[in-house]
C-alpha cells in the first residue's frame, strides 16, 4: 500500500514538475526567438533607411528610374549602433508591382505590396547546413515629394538565428528529458519521506490495535469464565456465586481503567490549545503531591524525600494532565520499588525551564528496554505488571501529555540501582 502511494506521489510530482519546466523551457525559447527577431526587424529598418538614402529617382517618359550608389549585399553588413545582418536581397517596385531593380537573387513568384514584416522560405539551403533557408522581408513604400512611387523590399536571411536556435532546441531536447529523469528521482526521495510518518503512525495504530485487542481479551474471557461458574454452582451454593460476582466487580474495574486510558490517549493526540491553559505554580503543584504521596509511602513502607527549593515557578498548562502524569510516574516508582527503599521528587530551574525528577533506589530497567518504555502496551516484566495491575500505559500517557505541554522527559536507569524520570516544562 504505502509502495503504491509512494509510487503515486513521485508520478504526479514528476508530472507536475515535468509541466512546469515544459512552460518554462516553450517560455524561454518563444523568448529567445521573439528577441532575436526584433533585432533582426530593427536592423532590416535601419538598413532599409541606408538604401533609401543612397537610392536617387528620375521621373523619365512617365517612368521612375533608379539610380544605385555604392550599394552591395557585401558591403551592406556593417550598420550603425553595432548590429549586423547577413542581406538576402534587396528589390525595387513600381507602384504596379513591376520589378525596377534587384541585388540578390529573385525568389519572389509574387509581389505583395503590403507594408509590413514577413519570415518566408525561399527554398534555399543554409550553408553547411541541411537546414531550408528562412529569411525575414521587409517591404516598404518609397515616397518622392510626399508622392508614392514604388516599394522598397530588403530581406535578412535568418540562417545564423537558425542554427542558434536548432543549439537552443538540442539543449532543450536533451536537459528537459534528463531534468525529468532527476525530478522523478528527487520525487521517489520526497514520497519516501513524505510516506515515512505516516507509514510509521499505520504501524503504531497496526500495534497499537492488535495491543488494545489483545488486552481487551483476557478479561473478557476471565469476566465469561467467572459468570459461567457462577451459572454451574449448585443452587445451595451461595458462597461461590458470590465470589464469582467479586472477581467479575474487579476485572471490570480493571478493563474500565483500561478503556479510560486508551479513551484519554485517543482524545489528548498533539499540543494543547493554548486558550485551554493557565498559569500553574508548578511548587504548590509538587507539594500538593507530596503530600499525597508521604501518605501512601507510610503505607508501603518506603521512604519519600522531596526537595521543592524554588518558592514559585510558573507554568502554563492543564493542572489535572500535568498532575496524572506526575501520579502515573510516582506511582511507577512506588510499584518497582522494594520496602525500605527511597523515592525522591525535586524541583529545580535552569535555562528557563523547570525541572522536575522523580528518582527511587528500585530494582530499574534494563538497557535493551529503555528506548521502548514509553510504547503503549510495552511491559518490561509482563508478569510483574500483571501483578500490580499495570497494563503498560502509563508511561505511554506521561510522555503524551508532557510533550503537549511542549516539553520533554527523559530517563536514566541501572539494574539494581533504580531510575531516574525528568521532566521539563518551559516556564513563565
Amino acid at each position: 500500500m504505502f509502495h503504491h502511494s509512494r509510487r503515486r506521489l513521485a508520478y504526479w510530482f514528476t508530472i507536475s514538475m515535468g509541466g512546469i519546466l515544459a512552460l518554462f523551457a516553450l517560455t524561454l525559447y518563444y523568448i529567445q526567438l521573439r528577441e532575436k527577431i526584433r533585432i533582426v526587424d530593427q536592423a532590416l529598418y535601419m538598413q532599409s533607411k541606408y538604401v533609401t538614402s543612397k537610392t536617387q529617382y528620375q521621373l523619365q517618359q512617365e517612368t521612375w528610374q533608379i539610380e544605385i550608389r555604392d550599394i552591395s549585399l557585401q558591403g551592406m553588413k556593417a550598420l550603425p549602433l553595432g548590429m549586423e545582418v547577413e542581406l538576402a536581397y534587396i528589390r525595387w517596385y513600381d507602384r504596379q508591382g513591376n520589378l525596377l531593380e534587384l541585388i540578390g537573387k529573385n525568389t519572389t513568384k509574387q509581389f505583395d505590396a503590403v507594408s509590413k514584416y514577413q519570415t518566408l522560405n525561399p527554398s534555399r539551403s543554409c550553408q553547411s547546413s541541411d537546414r531550408d533557408e528562412l529569411v525575414r522581408q521587409l517591404t516598404l513604400p518609397v515616397y518622392y515629394n510626399q508622392v508614392a512611387i514604388g516599394y522598397l523590399q530588403i530581406a535578412n536571411s535568418l540562417c545564423s538565428i537558425q542554427k542558434d536556435l536548432a543549439k537552443t532546441q538540442l539543449f532543450l531536447a536533451l536537459g528537459v528529458p534528463l531534468t525529468l529523469g532527476l525530478t522523478g528521482l528527487v520525487g521517489w526521495f520526497l514520497g519516501g519521506v513524505a510516506m515515512k510518518p505516516t507509514q510509521k503512525a499505520y504501524e503504531q495504530l497496526q500495534r497499537f490495535t492488535a495491543d488494545a485487542s489483545h488486552e481487551l481479551r483476557a478479561p473478557i474471557s476471565a469476566i465469561l469464565s467467572n459468570a459461567q461458574v457462577g451459572l454451574l454452582s449448585p443452587a445451595d451454593d451461595s458462597n461461590q456465586p458470590r465470589q464469582r460476582l467479586e472477581n467479575i466487580v474487579t476485572i471490570t474495574k480493571s478493563t474500565s481503567s483500561l478503556i479510560s486510558n486508551l479513551l484519554f490517549l485517543a482524545r489528548h493526540e498533539g499540543r494543547l490549545n493554548p486558550d485551554d491553559l493557565e498559569a500553574i505554580d508548578l511548587h504548590d503543584l509538587l507539594q500538593s503531591l507530596s503530600s499525597e504521596f508521604q501518605t501512601l509511602a507510610t503505607e508501603k513502607n518506603l521512604n519519600f524525600v522531596s526537595d521543592l527549593s524554588p518558592s514559585t515557578v510558573v507554568f502554563k498548562g492543564d493542572r489535572e494532565l500535568l498532575q496524572q502524569a506526575l501520579k502515573n510516574l510516582i506511582n511507577n516508582a512506588y510499584k518497582y520499588t522494594p520496602a525500605g527503599g527511597k523515592v525522591g521528587l525535586t524541583l529545580a530551574i535552569k535555562s528557563r525551564q523547570g525541572i522536575i525528577s522523580i528518582e527511587d533506589n528500585g530494582i530499574g530497567i534494563p538497557p535493551d528496554d529503555l528506548p521502548r518504555i514509553f510504547d503503549r502496551f510495552y511491559r518490561v516484566d509482563i508478569a510483574r505488571s500483571r501483578e500490580t495491575g499495570g497494563f503498560g500505559l502509563g508511561l505511554a500517557i506521561a510522555k503524551q501529555i508532557i510533550q503537549a505541554h511542549n516539553g520533554q522527559i527523559t530517563v536514566e536507569s541501572s539494574l539494581d540501582k533504580g531510575t531516574k524520570f525528568q521532566i521539563f516544562l518551559p516556564i513563565v
